[in-house]
């Protein structure tokens, strides 16, 4: 099972390792290996709330998720995303932004650094969106129930993610950006993003569900049910779940695609090092669904979602201050780690209850788990 899962994924390593080492010598070597290191520690939230769209699709759509999406992920993002960013700002075309990117790379740095405002507001509205969509709804299993009981509750007042996000970034673009204009348009367009295409993918997988009702799929195969007995999406509710999720994968690449500046500028050792952990972000989603983890560890959706919202704060608040990269990955994996051993621990507690207590001899009462 983790061979199968994960054998992409360490061959792709291999031979990313063997061209960084043929490509700068040790050096590269050891820069590619921390590069993916930071991916896949800034994005391990990321491979959890995968996980959990992932789960809804189809098998079709699931291999072009994990065949596409792979190709947009690694040489897209990671490759094409900052040549593209950084043609823009300089107003170079692309072949002119490849050359200043390989034999001026401080030029390169300094372009990637003042778009980045702009970039951390889209990246941090979307992910704020589906932070703030996700802690308003109300849920059965809850983790701090605490705080998340009150937030379900105001969460009934109608479009009320939308104001937050919006008076958030409003606020941030006065008090810290340089350039307030742009890093609004950017954020909004962040915002838009996240409501059209997550509109979408609701919208059709409604539809979806409908017609399996009536009796089946579109190419007239009976409805086939995931785990959680929903039917899983296809034909275009499937393509606008794989579009959602080629969304999700760029709000996080912005994080790590900045942070790799700080330890290289060079564009072929970015791409190689972000590309191998982004592979690893892909085999892991696929392994969270295979193995059924997000339905026995319940919590471990609400901790990616509360990892996301902090991420989201992180790269708002980046507009006008720098948040080092430790901080950004330890907030996700902290929060991430503690959903998981809470879940730990929610489960010994149910099979306690089922099977009764170890200690004492005395059984424990469902209200107490």
């Amino acid at each position: 099972m983790i061979l199968r899962t994960f054998g992409w994924s360490l061959g792709i390593t291999a031979l990313g390792l063997v061209a960084a080492f043929f490509y700068d010598g040790p050096t590269g070597l050891a820069l590619v290996a921390v590069l993916a290191i930071l991916e896949i520690s800034l994005s391990f939230d990321n491979a959890v709330v995968n996980a959990k769209v992932l789960d809804r699709m189809s098998p079709f759509w699931q291999k072009i998720f994990l065949t596409v999406g792979i190709a947009i992920a690694v040489f897209g993002m990671r490759l094409v995303f900052p040549l593209l960013i950084v043609g823009i700002t300089a107003k170079l075309g692309p072949v002119e932004a490849f050359d200043l990117a390989l034999n001026d790379q401080h030029r390169y740095h300094e372009l990637m650094n003042d778009a980045y405002p702009m970039i951390a507001a889209f990246g941090g509205m979307f992910l704020m969106m589906l932070f703030l969509n996700f802690v308003f709804e109300e849920r059965a299993d809850k983790w701090l129930p605490w705080l998340e009981r009150p937030l379900a509750r105001i969460g009934r007042l109608d479009q009320l993610a939308v104001v937050i996000a919006g008076g958030s970034l409003a606020f941030v673009s006065w008090l810290t950006a340089e350039n307030p204009g742009n890093v609004m348009i950017a954020g909004v367009l962040g915002m838009v993003t996240y409501i059209l295409v997550n509109g979408l993918g609701e919208l059709f997988s409604e539809a979806g569900e409908d017609d399996d009702e009536d009796g089946g799929d579109e190419a007239g195969a009976p409805a086939r049910s995931g785990p959680s007995g929903l039917a899983l999406a296809t034909g275009k509710a499937g393509f606008f779940l794989f579009l959602y999720l080629e969304v999700l994968d760029a709000s996080f690449s912005f994080d790590g695609v900045i942070g790799a500046f700080a330890i290289s500028t060079d564009p072929i050792v970015i791409a190689l090092g972000l590309g191998i952990g982004a592979m690893y972000i892909r085999s892991l989603t696929v392994f969270l669904v295979r193995k059924g983890t997000l339905h026995e560890y319940v919590y471990l959706e609400h901790g990616a979602h509360w990892a996301i919202g902090a991420l989201a704060v992180c790269m708002l608040i980046s507009i006008g201050h720098h948040v080092p990269e430790w901080v950004t990955g330890g907030l996700g994996a902290g929060l991430i780690i503690a959903a998981f051993v809470s879940s730990v621990v929610r489960n010994r507690g149910a099979d306690d209850a089922a099977s009764g207590s170890p200690s004492g001899g005395k059984q424990l009462h469902s209200s107490n788990v």
